[in-house]
């Protein structure tokens, strides 16, 4: 895998990964038409404080090992409930790529190097959406980063205003960023919050409570 260069001023304008094609079934392609998410693989990278960024659909076949290893690591198995032999992980991924790519799983590459797994999914066409006031094309981010030595310094909320913003800027439908990490999981409320998103409210989802945040196109230029 190319490296891309730490230079922030010198980030590519576009990804260098085509527009993502249909692929059969079960192989670990990216999502599939109809696209509901404006071809995420294609959104490019961005510069922050930290290098380059970009968002890379997940392929099984080449991601998954090391997406298992991070899903076992108890800090994060606490949250995301994927830990055990790799078929879990591959199941949890599968789900999304064979759906009808309302949820597309990503790598989060910073400087060429993968470093954070995203789901950036329809927060309209969610479950989720039984539990607040969606507005059409709400667009939802999931975010873990794998190894401990990137979950401090503020690594989490320089990523999560990157994405947000390629978000925005990507998808001019949608009006907001929303998220919903669980409650007790205060650093990662923390990080969002950081990153310019607002507590909107506590809400019960499946197996958890968690904090409804919302990053606001309309607030964007004073964050």
């Amino acid at each position: 895998m190319a490296h891309a260069d730490t230079d922030t001023d010198t980030c590519a304008a576009s990804g260098s990964d085509a527009v993502p094609r249909r692929t059969p079934a079960g192989t670990g392609g990216a999502p599939t038409a109809p696209d509901l998410l404006d071809h995420v693989g294609s959104w490019g990278e961005r510069p922050t404080p930290l290098g380059c960024f970009r968002l890379l659909p997940v392929r099984i076949d080449r991601d998954l090992a090391v997406l298992s290893r991070w899903m076992n690591d108890p800090a994060v198995a606490e949250y995301w409930q994927l830990a055990g032999p790799q078929g879990v992980t591959a199941a949890h991924l599968r789900a999304q790529l064979d759906g009808d790519g309302r949820s597309v799983p990503c790598l989060g590459l910073l400087n060429g190097r993968p470093m954070s797994y995203w789901e950036i999914y329809r927060a309209d066409l969610d479950p989720l959406a039984r539990h607040y006031p969606a507005r059409p094309h709400d667009t939802g981010v999931h975010l873990l980063i794998g190894s401990p030595a990137d979950r401090a310094r503020g690594v989490g909320s320089v990523l999560l205003r990157a994405v947000a913003d390629s978000i925005l800027d990507a998808r001019p439908a949608c009006s907001r960023v929303v998220a919903e990490p669980d409650l007790r999981n205060t650093p990662s409320v923390a990080a969002f919050l950081t990153a310019g998103f607002r507590f909107a409210a506590e809400i019960d989802l499946p197996g958890k409570r968690a904090a409804l945040l919302i990053r606001d196109r309309s607030l964007r230029a004073v964050l």
